[in-house]
């Protein structure tokens, strides 16, 4: 367009162009405008950039989260399937959710989807769309932010022990449950198996064992031959024969019934003894001349047996609505009766046929009086008196006195290091009778019987113990469905072989050592459904303690339920020098001072009922593995 202008307006505008391309002041404007696009490109990058980076954490934050809460809650609600429980996913949602609520930072809908593995890794892949800001203006209006996330359950090898409270109040319910205590625990220790199992990984080792306890605890099958003694004395008694003898007539009798019932009373735990009302009425008795006698028998009310237990007696019996039936008496030739005494003191025994996986044990006494045989044979049923100690009150003793609370100490030659069989049928309650008496540890001749331990349920002897080894569901049921309850509550013997069986250092320390360079992890979960609960009565780990006085007699300046509950923290405190994790659990009653001195806040759970008991061993197996994020 420049050519029709006139030469000279041509020329003068050459001129102003020369000087403006001379001149630079305006040019900054121009490198503005033509550098504000990429500029505000870059800008606008960094900050959408930046908000995806904030998402991005946050979202890995919520997806870890996610898969931990949903690992955490595979239980004994597990499926074999490869898919996830709906607990265990409602679990996992709800925590990403928690962490990675709708809308933050202007996000669009969220995505989170969970896989179980089969090593039982629970895998998540999150993902959510976050608009941009200032890069709409380039045509960009979101950004998708994905992540990946795993969570996974490790354990090392792991040993368990579980000493378990079987005395005899185990066969109650606690209110709100509407089975027996003993019944829920079998159930919660096999959902307990099956939990560890599914998430143990392959080529690791947990292994078992067991301890019940309640007077006593049943350890004798475990014990290494020489780590008993040959010769032990037990509160007995033993025949003196007067030289004279009667003559007295035999009788068989026969029974025949008439008419009414008798019902067998279901046992129940009652904190009394009632006293029996049952009446026994004879009628036309009738003596006849061969000499055999005939008659009626009448029976009305109710015939109660108690037996001791746990602060209570179980009572059972008989009730009659009413009963009848004839009875016929006869003469069956004559015996010689001898006229005897029995001297009641302590009776030394040859034991040695223990040692040989004999279960009935000779007891001479000394020409045994009819209709007694002789000897008398005592039933071994695999429980122990404990090995030598001393009377203390406290937590800190001398364990070079008191045997019994060194868990290592393997038994030399030296009776004092070995235990004793426990004989049941031969220890008697010298000078108590059913009506009372005043203990003796004086030798008394008497002859009537004072009260047998094991004839009144004062000397129970629990299910045998298990050293640890794997086990399968199987045996695990097995064992726990064959578990029997009785006793008394004694604590101290529970964490006293809880720890020897467990300890890596002790009585059995090649079976319980490290495998090659792997550690293994070492638990012991105590479960109690009750306070301490001795009776001097009892016939128990410690003998009769009034009688035989090793731990405890009747003029301490303590009491008997001190002892045992001092002598529990003592174990306790030794199990857990031995680098092994306590943990307690009361079943349907308040924690006590004691077992609280025994595990912290954390390895502690009070269970009111069958709900809370399986919450509580859930939160132990999940705790025993190393629950953690593996990607």
């Amino acid at each position: 367009m420049f050519r029709h202008l006139p030469a000279l307006a041509i020329a003068s505008s050459r001129r102003v162009l020369a000087r403006l391309g001379d001149d630079q002041s305006g040019n900054t404007f121009m490198i503005i405008a033509a550098a504000l696009a990429p500029m505000l490109a870059l800008v606008g990058g960094a900050v959408d950039m930046g908000r995806g980076y904030l998402s991005q954490t946050r979202l890995q934050q919520a997806c870890d989260a996610g898969v931990l809460a949903a690992r955490k809650s595979i239980g004994a609600s597990a499926v074999g399937d490869g898919n996830l429980s709906a607990d265990a996913r409602a679990a996992g949602m709800r925590f990403f959710n928690l962490n990675f609520r709708q809308g933050v930072y202007g996000s669009g809908p969220r995505d989170f989807a969970m896989t179980l593995q089969e090593d039982f890794t629970v895998n998540g892949e999150a993902s959510v769309d976050v608009p941009t800001a200032i890069m709409q203006i380039f045509g960009q209006d979101d950004i998708l932010i994905k992540v990946n996330c795993a969570a996974k359950l490790n354990f090392s090898n792991t040993d368990v022990m579980m000493v378990l409270d079987t005395t005899g109040s185990m066969n109650q319910a606690n209110p709100g449950d509407s089975s027996p205590k003993i019944a829920i625990l079998r159930r919660v220790v096999k959902d307990f198996w099956a939990e560890l199992e599914r998430a143990k990984p392959p080529a690791t080792r947990i292994r078992y064992g067991f301890v019940p306890y309640s007077t006593n605890v049943n350890v004798g099958g475990l014990l290494n031959s020489d780590w008993l003694v040959d010769k032990w004395s037990y509160e007995g008694r033993k025949s003196k024969i007067k030289n004279k003898t009667v003559t007295v007539v035999k009788y068989d009798y026969t029974n025949r019934y008439v008419s009414g019932s008798q019902t067998t009373l279901t046992p129940t735990l009652l904190p009394d003894c009632p006293e029996s009302t049952a009446k026994w009425t004879q009628s036309n008795v009738v003596m006849h001349l061969n000499g055999t006698q005939t008659g009626r028998t009448t029976v009305t009310g109710t015939s109660y047996t108690c037996e001791y237990s746990d602060g209570g007696y179980f009572v059972g019996g008989t009730r009659y609505n009413p009963y009848v039936y004839d009875w016929t008496k006869t003469p069956n030739g004559t015996e010689e009766e001898m006229i005897y005494t029995w001297e009641y003191k302590p009776v030394d025994v040859d034991v040695r046929a223990v040692k040989k996986g004999a279960t009935t044990i000779p007891v001479p006494m000394d020409g045994n009086p009819a209709p007694l045989p002789d000897p008398l044979y005592a039933k071994y049923k695999g429980c122990i008196e404990e090995r030598d100690t001393y009377e203390f009150s406290g937590t800190d003793p001398d364990l070079s006195k008191a045997l019994d609370l060194d868990l290592d100490l393997v038994p030399t030659n030296n009776k004092k290091t070995q235990w004793r069989p426990m004989l049941h049928q031969i220890s008697f309650l010298r000078a108590i009778k059913a009506s009372g008496g005043t203990w003796s540890q004086k030798a008394i001749e008497y002859t009537g019987s004072y009260i047998k331990a094991d004839d009144y349920g004062f000397s129970a002897c629990p299910s045998a113990a298990r050293k640890l080894a794997e086990m399968t569901e199987g045996e695990i049921g097995a064992y726990v469905d064959g578990l029997k309850v009785e006793g008394s509550t004694y604590h101290d013997i529970g964490m006293i072989w809880g720890g020897r069986l467990l300890s890596p250092t002790g009585l059995f320390a090649d079976e319980n050592a490290d495998v090659g360079s792997t550690p293994t992890r070492r638990h012991l979960i105590f479960l109690t459904d009750g306070e301490t609960s001795p009776l001097d009565l009892s016939y128990g780990t410690y003998g009769v303690e009034p009688l035989s006085q090793r731990r405890w007699s009747p003029s301490s300046p303590f009491t008997l339920t001190k002892a045992v509950e001092d002598r529990f923290i003592v174990a306790c405190n030794e199990v857990k020098k031995r680098n092994i994790t306590v943990w307690v659990v009361s079943f349907g009653v308040a924690m006590s001072p004691m077992l609280k001195a025994c595990a912290d806040n954390s390895h502690r759970f009070e269970a009111a009922n069958a709900d809370e008991l399986s919450e509580a061993f859930r939160k132990i197996a999940r705790t025993m593995g190393d629950l953690r994020i593996s990607k």
